[in-house]
């Protein structure tokens, strides 16, 4: 959906780790039997249609004039103001919202919800993402190993249909929208160990954002590790700039 998992530059996700889910020290850590990753900003970033450019066009089909300079801009600042459901509920309708005060942002005028409806269901669509160079290298090391993979993400995207797309093989899927919580609830982690068939010691994490993916895991006993591609959280244990040193960071090899 519109930035929900995984969004980089959400300022909620510049917050630090809590003193009370801090993760083992690595030398400590039982290697894992089962790996779970996010989806967007992990393994897969948006590609054109959902960025600057995109939002013009589709502001075009419904008489808007967007100004894709300004994308950047609008989508910080509609972060700023983001709310999530107080109980953490999927739901669509934040992220409809969200988007329509990008497209404000960016100078929009007139009917701005329906194209913001479009552009939230464009989220949807697996041929709208690329995966990152080191996702599939990554996912096949660890599978070569024998850990179950899983994907976990805050989105109403067909997981099952993103994998065939993009040619990744894993051991289970969930999203928030199938579950009804989204990250950093503990149920939805919980309902991806199930699905893995492994406990919560028996699982690590991989993600980029500290609140949904980190301490969400961290909660419930599980190892996490922040995948932090720009370099923005140096002092944070267990971070990554590249998903392929993940099996060495976990003792796999």
């Amino acid at each position: 959906m519109g930035g929900e998992d995984g969004a980089e530059d959400d300022p909620d996700q510049q917050q630090s780790l809590r003193h009370d889910a801090q993760p083992p020290p690595a030398n400590d850590a039982v290697n894992p039997s089962a790996v779970v990753f996010d989806v967007d900003y992990t393994i897969a970033r948006p590609g054109p249609e959902l960025g600057g450019e995109g939002y013009c066009r589709v502001g075009t089909r419904h008489g808007l004039t967007l100004d894709a300079a300004r994308y950047e801009e609008a989508r910080r600042d509609a972060f700023a103001d983001l709310k999530r459901h107080p109980e953490l509920d999927h739901d669509e309708e934040i992220w409809i919202l969200f988007t329509q005060r990008i497209i404000d942002g960016m100078g929009g005028t007139g009917d701005t919800y329906a194209a913001a409806v479009e552009l939230t269901r464009a989220w949807d669509h697996a041929e709208h993402f690329e995966l990152y160079d080191d996702a599939l290298p990554t996912v096949d090391a660890l599978r070569e190993r024998g850990i179950r993979v899983g994907l976990l993400s805050n989105t109403s995207r067909d997981l099952e249909i993103f994998v065939a797309h993009h040619g990744l093989i894993v051991d289970a899927v969930l999203t928030s929208a199938t579950h009804g919580k989204t990250k950093p609830h503990e149920t939805i982690f919980r309902r991806m160990l199930f699905l893995l068939g492994v406990e919560a010691g028996e699982a690590a994490m991989v993600g980029d954002t500290l609140h949904d993916d980190i301490e969400g895991a961290r909660a419930i006993g599980m190892r996490a590790v922040l995948v932090d591609r720009a370099g923005r959280y140096p002092d944070v244990p267990d971070r990554l700039d590249d998903l392929r040193a993940l099996p060495a960071a976990l003792g796999l090899i």
